[in-house]
Formats: C-alpha cells, structure tokens, sequence
C-alpha cells in the first residue's frame, strides 16, 4: 500500500472518532501508542527474531485477543505499565492515556486498521511519510494548537539543503517539535551518502540526533516519528523532555536546525554574565549567555551559539523583533557579529505559519573561536517577502519557490557568491551588507528591505482579496502581541515596585 493510501484509510477512520469527541491530536495519540506495540511484536517474528522491549502481558498478542469491557481494561492497563518502563517506551508511553470512548470503535482500529498491516516490512518512506501525512493535518487542525510546533516541510528542506549536512556531524533542534528538522536532516545525509559503511549506519541511528521539547505530547509524536524513520532504539532516546533553555546541556553539535515557538515571553528569567536579574522568582543562571532577556526567541539565539562546536553551523528561524529589538536585543546582535560569522538572512513571506501574525526570518551563522577582529565580513540578504504572497490553503509554500534563494546561497561555497540586485537591477532579491554598515545602523538592526511594494505604487499589482485580508489579520494579531508583552512588563514593573 502506498504512502497517500495509507494516510488516507488512517484519515478515514479519525473522522469516524471524531463524532466520538476524539480531537486529531488524541487520535494521532492513540495511533502512536498502538503502531508501537505493533511493530514491537512484527520484530519478534521472522526474519528478525528480536526480543521484544515490551513485556509479554502487556504485548500486541495480548490486546488483539480482547473485546468489549475487557479490551478496554487491558488497553488501559498497558497504557499505564509501559508508561513506567524505561527507555524510548517510557519516553512514548509516558503519562499517556486512553483517549477512546467506545470499546467497539478501539476494536476496529487494532483489528481492521493496524493489525493488517506489516508496518516493519514496510520502507521508512512510506511510514514515516505517512506518520508526517497525520502530523501535518493535524498542524492545519488549529484549533488544537498544533500548528505551533509544524515547521512547513519546504522550508525546513531549503534549509537543509543549504546547510548540508555530513555523515558523522552531530546534529540538533534544541526545539524540536515533531522532529522535521532532524528527519529533513537524516534522509539528505542518506541520500547524499549511497555508500555509508556499517558504522556510519549504526552512529547515524543511534548517536547523530539529538532533540528537545518542552511539551510531553509532543516529545512522544517527535519520538515515533523518529522510530518510523529509522532513528534510534529502545537504548538510545534521541528525545529529551525538558526546557532546553533551562541549563547548559554539556553537548556540543557540528549542526543546529530550530524553529523555537514563537510565544515571546519566557516563564523564567534567564541571568546573564554580569548578574542583572529581571525577577527573583523561577530564575535560571546562565553564565554562558551575553546578557539577560525575559524574550524566548533571544535566549534561543544565545542558547544556539552555546551548544554549537566551534565552527559549527546553524539555521535558526527568528521573527522579526530578533533583528530590530533594541537592550538586550542589540547586545545580542552586536555580540553575535563579533564572535561568530553571521552570513545569511533569508526574509520569509507571511501565510507560512500555523501560528498567525508572525513576520519570520531564517538566521545562518558559524561560531567561531574568541578574536579582537569581528568575524563577520559581510552579511547576505535574501528577501522573499517583499511582493510575495503564500496562504496556508490556496496558495501553499513549495519547495520549488526556495530554488532561487538555494542556488544563491551557494552551499558548494558559499565564500562565491553574486548579488542579484544592482543599481541596474533593482529588483534582484540577493545583496550583501558589509560588517561596518550594519553596526552604523540604529541598534544594529538586521531589518533591512529595499525592493519596492508594488501594492503600494500599482493598483493592479495588488495581491487577491483573501491574501490581503489576511495580511490585515496578520499584523493586527503581531501588533496585539505586542500590545500583551508591553502591558505585561508594565505590570512587572509595578510589582518590582
């Protein structure tokens, strides 16, 4: 059966669930829970002849031999057994629950749906993409909040693209949601490397990957996700559940890819090397970092170039308020220039993100070792904002419209690079700005444009009604956040007070 095939009799009974009250994030849920033991026990048998991690009594035998009262039982038992175990059972299985309401309707999903399928047999392809299929509707399901942790596929592919990673490089998402970014990861560094030796296999299964996430649920979707594709095992956890902004990790990676979540205020205030401390309370010392910010996405920025390796690269999605934010934003950027090669930009257009009013910025850097000298020399810019319109439903991102950024961005070497704009062809898309003028502008903002809003200057240039009014949505939605954190640290400060 094919991928397509596959998602779509999965997709056909959630709908069936649906009326049960089954959200798409339970359904996928309980899918994740029962594709496990499914496999677990197709590797028990030949050609494999595996043990397997789960205990017999809770083991797929067990529950496909159940019906009605008694199958709901034993489900909910098993649920709570493996969620105790070590390991990446304990890491999917923990907390869970069961989520279904009618004996009859789990019945027909372990008979019907999982049981008659060879899902070992099948190829990482077509189950992975498969689990991805789910994930993704279940991102467009907004209402659930999914959307937040789904990084859209296209850009996550441009991405790696560029950043091209090898066999043997350490790679991590300190945020990693479902895992996009680590998977996109895995399938270029085996399709580029036909002729991997048997322990470039085994290291990029079990020591390449390294991810957190913050939210339980999640971290259990990033996992199975990552099991489907072929990464990890029972002894090796390629998830971490935990704030990655917490602490210093101690490990250091070749490669960093990470969209962090895109809420600004962090729930602890983070201490920076010279001591300043915003609020007492829940606070977290972090020598490591330049200075102190209660904003996510700033401490994010810090936290990448703390778990880099020197010379290490990284990719790190960033709004806009990381590249113009004033305090501790522009130490940041400043600091940033400095001590690492700061040397590609890319402006993404908005219709991107689940999440809506968000402007986004894909940020490139190297970290490089201490020097008196900056190290950034020139930083390039490619904007795809700027006349540019993509909605989540008519008009989706697709790979094919990050071409042109991908053959500028020169990942064969990127040191020979041509500038698409000139004062003779002012409409190109890729420039760069020398160290100097970017430290002259005001707060060393990264907010550069230049090309020219055709909607502004054309009426017949204007984008179709429903982008519009969604661009009006947009903003309205970034300029209320922003309304929120200022009216959140005004409160602050009167408690402070």
């Amino acid at each position: 059966m094919n991928t397509s095939a596959i998602v779509q009799k999965l997709w056909n009974y959630c709908n069936v669930l649906r009326d049960d009250g089954m959200s798409y994030g339970d359904y996928v849920e309980q899918l994740t829970y029962l594709l496990l033991l499914k496999m677990a026990d197709e590797r028990t048998k030949a050609p494999y002849q595996e043990k397997s991690a789960v205990p017999a009594q809770w083991a797929w035998p067990q529950l496909i031999k159940k019906d009605g009262d008694e199958l709901f039982e034993h489900y909910r038992h098993t649920l709570e057994a493996l969620g105790n175990q070590k390991g990446l059972l304990g890491l999917i299985f923990a907390k869970s629950q069961n989520k279904f309401q009618d004996p009859a309707k789990l019945r027909r999903l372990v008979v019907d749906l999982i049981d008659k399928e060879e899902w070992v047999s099948m190829s990482a392809d077509v189950k992975g993409d498969a689990y991805e299929g789910l994930l993704e509707k279940n991102a467009q399901d907004t209402k659930s909040g999914a959307g937040q942790y789904f990084t859209p596929r296209p850009l996550i592919q441009a991405i790696v693209d560029v950043m091209a990673p090898k066999p043997g490089e350490a790679v991590s998402d300190p945020a990693c949601g479902t895992g996009g970014f680590l998977l996109a990861a895995h399938d270029y560094v085996v399709k580029h490397n036909p002729n991997l030796t048997r322990d470039q296999r085994r290291k990029l299964k079990e020591e390449s990957f390294k991810g957190w996430e913050l939210v339980q649920a999640t971290a259990r979707l990033c996992a199975m996700n990552m099991l489907l594709h072929g990464i990890g095992s029972q002894d090796f956890e390629p998830i971490v559940v935990g704030d990655s902004l917490a602490a210093d990790p101690g490990d250091r990676f070749e490669v960093v890819l990470t969209n962090p979540p895109f809420g600004k205020k962090s729930s602890t205030t983070i201490v920076g090397e010279e001591g300043k401390v915003s609020k007492e309370r829940d606070s977290v010392e972090r020598g490591d970092f330049w200075t102190t910010t209660s904003n996510k996405q700033l401490n994010f920025v810090q936290h990448v170039k703390t778990i880099l390796k020197q010379n290490g690269r990284a990719a790190i999605v960033v709004p806009d308020n990381v590249l113009f934010e004033g305090g501790a934003g522009e130490t940041i950027r400043r600091k940033l220039l400095h001590e690492c090669d700061v040397h590609t930009l890319l402006r993404l257009p908005t219709g991107l993100f689940y999440a809506q009013g968000v402007k986004a910025n894909v940020l490139f850097l190297e970290k490089k070792p201490a020097s008196e000298t900056p190290w950034t020399k020139r930083l390039w810019i490619y904007d795809l904002r700027t006349n540019v319109h993509f909605t989540l439903k008519t008009n989706p991102l697709k790979r094919e419209d990050l071409d042109e950024f991908v053959k500028c961005y020169n990942p064969a070497n990127r040191h020979e690079r041509k500038a698409t704009w000139s004062d003779k062809e002012p409409e190109g898309r890729w420039r760069a700005y020398d160290y100097d003028e970017l430290v002259a502008r005001d707060k060393a903002s990264l907010d550069i444009f230049w090309l020219r809003d055709e909607s502004l200057t054309d009426s017949d240039n204007l984008p179709p009604p429903e982008v519009i009014a969604q661009e009006i949505v947009d903003d309205l939605e970034a300029a209320l956040e922003q309304f929120r954190l200022i009216a959140a640290d005004l409160g602050e400060g009167a408690v402070q007070t």
